[in-house]
C-alpha cells in the first residue's frame, strides 16, 4: 500500500503491517493482557489469622449477655483482620506472538484510516531543546503525539522529557496501549520501515 509523508513522497508499506482489517475483540483482548501485565500484584491485607494477638478468647461462653466471641481479631471487631484479605497475585495473561503480531497491525492500520499517523522523512531535533521539538510538532498539528524512530535520539528524548502529553520510543520498543492513548503517532520512514519488518 502507498502511504504519503507530510513532504509529499509516496512510501511503499506492507499490507499486512498497515492495511489489515479492524479486530475489535483481538485488540481488546491484547490490550487488557498487556495492562494486566503491568500491574505489580503485590497488595497483602491481614486476615484474622495474620493479625497479631488474639488467641485468647475475650470474655466467658455465657452468662455476660453479650454476643459469644473466641477472638479480639475477628473481622468484625475493631482492629481485627480483614475477612477476604488480599494476597499477592500474579495478574499476568499468556497472549500468543501470533495474536500480539496480529492485534499490532490492526491497530497501526486503524491510525492510517483515521488518519492519526503523521509519516515523516525524518524527525530529529539539532540540539535537546523543548521549544525546538515544540515547534516542529506544532507545524504538524500533533501536540499530543507518540514519536516513533528507528534508533534511540537522545537529542529528541530530552526535548520531550518536559512534555507531559509527548513521548518518544524506539521502533522496536513500541506497545498497543500508547498506538492507541496519543491523539497522533509520529513516525518516521526508517522506523515504519523497520516497523514492516517486525510485523509484516
Amino acid at each position: 500500500m502507498n502511504l504519503k509523508t507530510v513532504s509529499g513522497s509516496a512510501v511503499e508499506l506492507s499490507e499486512v503491517a498497515f492495511g489489515r482489517e479492524f479486530n475489535e475483540a483481538l485488540v481488546h483482548q491484547v490490550v487488557t493482557a498487556y495492562l494486566a501485565g503491568g500491574r505489580q500484584g503485590t497488595r497483602a491485607h491481614k486476615s484474622r489469622a495474620d493479625v497479631s494477638g488474639g488467641g485468647k478468647k475475650p470474655f466467658r461462653q455465657k452468662g455476660t449477655g453479650r454476643a459469644r466471641a473466641g477472638s479480639i481479631r475477628s473481622p468484625i471487631w475493631v482492629g481485627g483482620g480483614k475477612t477476604f484479605a488480599a494476597r499477592p497475585q500474579d495478574w499476568s495473561q499468556k497472549v500468543n506472538r501470533k495474536m500480539y503480531r496480529g492485534a499490532m497491525q490492526c491497530i497501526l492500520a486503524e491510525l492510517v484510516r483515521q488518519e492519526r499517523l503523521v509519516l515523516v522523512e525524518e524527525f530529529a531535533v539539532a540540539a535537546p531543546k523543548t521549544k525546538e521539538l515544540l515547534a516542529k510538532l506544532n507545524d504538524l498539528n500533533a501536540t499530543r503525539a507518540l514519536i516513533i524512530t528507528d534508533a534511540v535520539d537522545e537529542n529528541l528524548y530530552l526535548a520531550a522529557r518536559n512534555l507531559p502529553h509527548v513521548d518518544v520510543v524506539d521502533a522496536t520498543a513500541i506497545d498497543p496501549v500508547s498506538l492507541i492513548a496519543f491523539d497522533k503517532v509520529v513516525m518516521s520512514v526508517a522506523a515504519a520501515k523497520k516497523i514492516e519488518v517486525e510485523l509484516g
